[in-house]
C-alpha cells in the first residue's frame, strides 16, 4: 500500500547528513519534518537535538544586528554553501538540491540508486577525458566523485553498511523528502475506495428494492 520503512528512512537521513549534505542541499525539508507521521518519526527530543547541531544566522535583533543561534525544529536543512556562486567556485558546478530529485529526475529512485552504485573503471575502449566513469550516467562521464564506500557510515542498528545498502537507504530518504505525504494519500485513497464500494452496494440493493416494489 505504499509505505515507508522507518528504519531505512533513519539510516537514509544519516547517509544524507554525513555524506550528501557536504555538497547538496535539501532546502524544502525542515528538521520538524523528521518527527512528523509518515517520515523517520524521530522523537521530539531527537528532532530538537538534531536541529541544535547546526548554527543559524538570525536577526536582526533590537539593535539591528544579526546574530547566531542553535538550530531549531522550524529551520530548514542547512545549505553547505552560502550561495550558488560559492558552490560553483568550490566544485566547478552547482550541486543539485535533493529535496525533489526523486520525483524530478527521469527514472526516479531507480535511476538515483543506479547512479550511486554505477561507478566503475572505464572500459579500455572508452576515452575518459574528465571526471569519473559511471555506466548509468548519460555519456558515462560524471564530475561527481563516487560518494559512497563500504563502511563509510556507521549504522547503529547493525545493518551492513555496504555501498548497496547505503544507496538504497539514502534513496529511500530522498523519496520521502519528495513525497512526505505519500502514506497519508494512500490511506485516504483506500478509504475512498471502501466508501465507494459500500455506496455502490447500498445503491444496488436500493434499486433492487425499487424494481421489486414495481413488480
Amino acid at each position: 500500500f505504499g509505505t515507508y520503512d522507518r528504519d531505512a528512512l533513519r539510516r537514509g537521513y544519516k547517509v544524507y547528513k554525513e555524506v550528501c549534505a557536504v555538497c547538496h542541499s535539501m532546502e524544502f525539508v525542515h528538521f520538524r519534518n523528521l518527527g512528523e507521521p509518515g517520515g523517520p518519526e524521530f522523537s521530539e527530543g531527537q528532532v530538537k537535538a538534531l536541529a541544535a547541531e547546526i548554527t543559524v544566522e538570525d536577526g536582526p535583533d533590537a539593535a539591528g544586528d544579526m546574530f547566531e543561534r542553535p538550530g531549531e525544529p522550524k529551520d530548514p536543512f542547512p545549505s553547505p554553501y552560502p550561495n550558488p556562486e560559492a558552490a560553483a567556485a568550490a566544485l566547478g558546478a552547482v550541486p543539485a538540491d535533493l529535496s525533489l530529485v526523486a520525483k524530478s529526475r527521469a527514472g526516479g529512485v531507480d535511476y538515483l540508486y543506479s547512479l550511486l552504485v554505477g561507478y566503475e573503471e572505464a572500459p579500455e575502449d572508452f576515452e575518459l577525458t574528465t571526471g569519473y566513469y559511471n555506466k548509468y550516467f548519460s555519456g558515462h562521464m560524471i564530475a561527481m566523485p563516487p560518494p559512497l564506500t563500504d563502511g563509510q557510515v556507521d549504522y547503529e542498528d547493525g545493518t551492513p553498511n555496504t555501498v548497496d545498502q547505503m544507496a538504497r537507504d539514502v534513496v529511500h530518504f530522498m523519496m520521502w523528502a519528495a513525497e512526505p505525504k505519500l502514506e497519508q494519500r494512500h490511506r485516504m485513497g483506500f478509504q475512498v475506495m471502501i466508501y465507494l464500494v459500500l455506496l455502490s452496494g447500498i445503491l444496488y440493493f436500493a434499486m433492487r428494492k425499487v424494481w421489486a416494489d414495481q413488480h
